[in-house]
């Protein structure tokens, strides 16, 4: 497929090397357009550029250089982009930390990224993420400065700034003493060939990684994705999904930059308070998983909302009912409606459906390869199977990641001698190249967009002292897509009150863990199914948990 095929592309003599290049590109060719809204500023583009550069100057004056690694802690404001594109405007690395890690979670991922300083929120969902940093200062030698941003909660007023942490605009301020020159050597310094980002996934490992791409992956992507899809300057973009995910900073802030799109964020998703910001900010882009649409579209508040702004959906991450792209299109009033497949491994975007697709290929595909980029469906030998029969999905292309932080064991077993990044994920290609997930080879499962992967949820609560053995699968549920179910097998002597152990293992997991990771259901069992060489067989799980739920039912794969 050539590069032709993306209609938006930016010319070739104009494409951004680096993404400070494109921070300071977006200001010169959008200057006065509105490019970044929260609850408490709206900056355009000149404006946005200025306080990037301020940033820069901030981390400089800290000694953040080309290289050095930034952590990321808060939901969907505006100093998470106005920090990141500071950093990475002088050569630094980004790495987003997920707003629902629990503290242990959070020092891992600063821990192993090597993080010399972190920008995070203080005051979010009555969350201190500094504080918590703060707290555990001792187990980070690297990490050398907490920077809060305080954030008001309705009318409760923004905490204070914890003791051992800067404050937002101290640490702007402190940065106000580097010079111009400074500035300027500190950019020029920067190659598109750089790291632009660490993003920790997770694997059947079940300890996350950090996923490496560097800034021509990523603007090269995103200027594709952008393309595709249709984002234009002058369209307004409600970025529900969180910046701390590769789509919600690339697809969202990046492509954003590309193509002169206002960003305005949304810290949570609510359905009532993303109604209200559609009409009173005239949102014509939303993306996001099929949970939110389709709570919308239940929502009877929409019916009081003017949606007549709405063109643009991107949707995907769980399965896409046909019904609900057709109602989006009727119901909402989108134009267009797409679809798309990726992972953090390929740079966020493999590939999408187009925007003359029908709503049947939208809700059953997740399109085609995107320009620049191979698809094929192998078998366990590596061999591409016949249209139409189903194998892994594997991807080849400038979008595959450079490789996993610090393990080069785990990059060799997903990225073959030939370039191939294997996925995991099952899928059947048609004749036309469009592919259709199936099934995961890796056993992950979404929880309303999050990717869940049950080997790194089974470490985490085998580490109760009561759980001897635990295995977790992905349920379909009508909200969430699907949600965890955990198998767990008591330690001998433990009490055999199964309703017990199973409401102390959902409070211990809530305060160790993500929520969307926590398993919505547990079942006290005394022994796992397994075959002979003691693998537990987790589709009679799967079928258990489908037969309770529909005796008369086929069992489950």
């Amino acid at each position: 497929m050539s590069t032709s095929e993306a209609t938006g592309s930016i010319p070739l003599e104009d494409a951004p090397a680096t993404v400070g290049d494109a921070v300071r590109r977006a200001a010169r060719l959008f200057g006065t357009t509105e490019a970044l809204v929260d609850d408490r500023q709206r900056l355009d583009f000149d404006a946005l550029s200025n306080a990037v550069d301020r940033a820069s100057r901030a981390l400089l004056a800290l000694g953040v250089g080309r290289g050095d690694t930034v952590a990321l802690w808060a939901p969907n404001v505006a100093e998470w982009p106005i920090a990141a594109l500071g950093a990475l405007s002088i050569g630094a690395i980004v790495v987003p930390l997920n707003t629902r890690f629990r503290p242990q979670e959070a020092v891992d991922t600063v821990s192993r990224s090597r993080a010399r300083v972190a920008v995070c929120t203080e005051g979010f969902l009555g969350r201190g993420y500094a504080t918590e940093l703060v707290a555990a200062t001792a187990a980070l030698p690297h990490l050398a400065h907490v920077v809060a941003v305080p954030l008001p909660d309705g009318d409760t007023p923004a905490p204070d700034v914890p003791q051992g942490a800067t404050g937002w605009e101290a640490f702007l301020a402190n940065g106000d003493r580097i010079d111009d020159d400074t500035l300027a050597s500190a950019r020029d310094a920067v190659t598109t060939e750089d790291l632009s980002d660490v993003i920790f996934t997770s694997g059947t490992t079940g300890r996350p990684k950090g996923v490496m791409t560097t800034h021509l992956q990523t603007l090269r992507a995103f200027t594709d994705w952008s393309g595709v899809v249709g984002l234009a300057h002058g369209d307004r973009y409600l970025v529900v999904n969180p910046f701390f995910h590769t789509f919600g900073y690339k697809a969202g802030i990046i492509a954003g930059l590309l193509r002169g799109a206002t960003i305005i964020c949304e810290p949570v998703f609510d359905a009532g308070r993303v109604l209200e910001r559609i009409g009173a900010e005239h949102i014509s882009m939303l993306p996001g998983p099929p949970t939110l649409y389709l709570t919308i579209l239940e929502d009877p508040r929409r019916h009081d909302v003017d949606l007549t702004s709405l063109r643009l959906a991107v949707t995907g991450a769980a399965s896409v009912p046909e019904e609900m792209v057709r109602r989006m299109h009727t119901d909402l009033g989108f134009d267009t409606v797409v679809t798309g497949y990726g992972l953090t491994e390929a740079t966020g975007v493999v590939a999408m459906c187009r925007a003359g697709d029908d709503p049947h290929t939208i809700a059953t595909t997740s399109g085609r390869a995107i320009p620049g980029v191979e698809i094929r469906i192998v078998d366990e030998d590596g061999n591409e199977v016949p249209r139409g029969e189903a194998g892994e999905l594997v991807c080849r292309g400038y979008n595959v990641m450079v490789g996993y932080l610090d393990d080069p064991e785990a990059t060799a077993e997903t990225v073959d001698d030939d370039g191939w990044l294997h996925t995991g994920d099952v899928a059947v290609m048609d004749e036309a190249g469009y592919v259709r997930i199936t099934d995961r080879l890796k056993d992950m499962f979404i929880v309303g967009g999050f990717n869940a992967y049950p080997a790194e949820i089974e470490n985490m609560l085998s580490e109760h002292p009561s759980v001897a053995q635990v295995a977790v699968v992905g349920i379909p549920d009508d909200r969430m897509g699907e949600v965890g179910h955990a198998w767990v097998v008591p330690r001998a002597g433990v009490t055999d009150d199964a309703a017990a152990i199973s409401a102390e293992l959902g409070v211990w997991a809530r305060d160790r863990m993500a929520n969307y990771k926590v398993p919505r259901v547990f079942h006290v069992t005394d022994t796992l199914p397994t075959n002979a060489s003691g693998k537990v067989l987790k589709y009679e799980l799967r079928r258990h948990v489908n037969e309770e739920a529909d005796p008369d039912a086929p069992g489950g794969t």
